[in-house]
């Protein structure tokens, strides 16, 4: 079967099909550069794809959907968190390497069927392909990514079966993005930069994507000076004689260690989305004192009743309705008397003062004055400021009933 560009989506997508349905090999457009397509579950078009491209073949390859719903339901052993970073990356240019704990397309997976590549490309030409295909791109291994048809090698050109024509292509290969441990930990990486910018990785999976343990306390001190005060200002603010403590965004135990340390008689517990951060405070803080749970702001809260709860520089990356939600949850688990404390990047008055980086869609800092109203909307009392200098402050609000601990 040999063949040029057709006429309609419709048409495209019915002569891709037809050519993949008999073993064949076709050349199509991605949204980023050219690429080939075979059945992924025709051992013989793979190889033949393969030796085409003088490609090894214990080297992976995708597996491309043409339509997200698709390749959620082609994938069922997926957890819930991975899947919704799926429905936000895709249709996309990235690749994703997922686990794969079900062994599904094994002739894509080269020599490592726990992994999986997947891509989900935005192509016009092709919106009514249903089948899942084996891809790689349309050059020789090792060899530059084709931006026109006319840069595909012409023994290329002439040994597959069908050739679908986009014109011109943005040239910039998909994004790696590697999803093998989102779902135990929310942490993620950029295996190869590409298409979509780190940047919009990050706003689309959130922002534990800058916070590597190893690096953490170099990073926060390089993007906050004035990081260690913050916390000792926190700490400062909390008290005295707290029994149980809710710290909200644990990290690797800065504000823990100096939670415990002021409040001798404490056991606290602590949440962050990421198991990596957590791990590392684990081994910073005595085990005997300390709890730590992974989940998210938005989850629910672990069972009260709590004395102090406590954060530092994290519920900026809540957004306005988030952070008014939180602050009446954080309400709910206090104990009559009980203290909130909220160390954090806010919106100053003065916009000179704004000298925190920040990353858009994920940093999503409010002023002092819209937290003060929060925290009173949601019953506090006496919600004040205890510190700030430029865009930090330290906020402290408590429920009203009685003392639990020394102010």
């Amino acid at each position: 079967m040999s063949g040029a560009g057709t006429d309609s989506p419709a048409s495209s997508s019915a002569a891709f099909e037809r050519c993949l349905a008999v073993g064949g090999v076709a050349l199509f457009p991605a949204d980023t550069v050219y690429g080939l397509a075979c059945d992924p579950s025709n051992r013989f078009a793979v190889e033949r794809l393969y030796r085409l491209k003088r490609r090894r073949l214990d080297k992976p390859s995708a597996v491309m959907f043409f339509d997200v719903e698709l390749a959620l339901a082609a994938l069922p052993e997926l957890g819930a968190r991975t899947r919704e970073a799926m429905a936000r990356l895709l249709p996309g240019a990235v690749s994703l390497l997922l686990p794969n704990p079900g062994g599904r397309f094994p002739l894509a997976c080269g020599g490592d069927l726990s992994t999986l590549g997947l891509r989900v490309p935005r192509v016009p030409a092709l919106t009514e392909v249903r089948w899942p295909v084996l891809q790689s791109s349309a050059n020789l291994a090792g060899a530059p990514d084709a931006r026109r048809l006319a840069d595909v090698p012409e023994r290329l050109r002439r040994a597959v079966d069908i050739v679908i024509d986009g014109g011109e292509l943005p040239g910039t290969p998909s994004s790696v993005v590697d999803l093998r441990r989102y779902e135990d930990d929310g942490s993620w990486n950029v295996v190869r930069p590409g298409a979509v910018s780190h940047d919009q990785v990050a706003g689309a999976l959130g922002w534990q994507f800058h916070f590597e343990p190893a690096t953490y306390m170099e990073l926060m001190r390089a993007e906050v000076p004035l990081f260690d005060r913050l916390q000792d200002e926190v700490a400062a603010a909390s008290g005295r004689g707290a029994r149980r403590i809710l710290e909200l965004g644990t990290g690797t135990g800065e504000t823990a260690r100096r939670l415990l340390a002021r409040h001798e008689d404490a056991a606290l517990i602590g949440i962050d989305l990421s198991g990596r951060m957590l791990a590392t405070a684990a081994g910073e803080l005595a085990q005997e004192r300390v709890q730590l749970e992974a989940r998210a702001l938005e989850d629910p809260l672990p069972a009260g009743p709590f004395d102090l709860v406590a954060s530092a520089l994290c519920v900026h990356h809540l957004d306005a309705a988030a952070k008014a939600s939180l602050f009446r949850r954080v309400r709910e688990v206090l104990a009559p008397g009980g203290r909130f404390v909220l160390g954090d990047v806010v919106v100053p008055a003065d916009p000179a003062d704004a000298q925190t980086p920040l990353t858009p869609d994920y940093d999503r800092p409010s002023s002092v004055a819209d937290q003060l109203g929060w925290l009173e909307d949601a019953g506090f009392l006496g919600a004040h400021v205890t510190w700030s200098a430029g865009d930090l402050a330290v906020l402290a609000a408590e429920v009203g009933g009685g003392g639990r601990h020394d102010r």
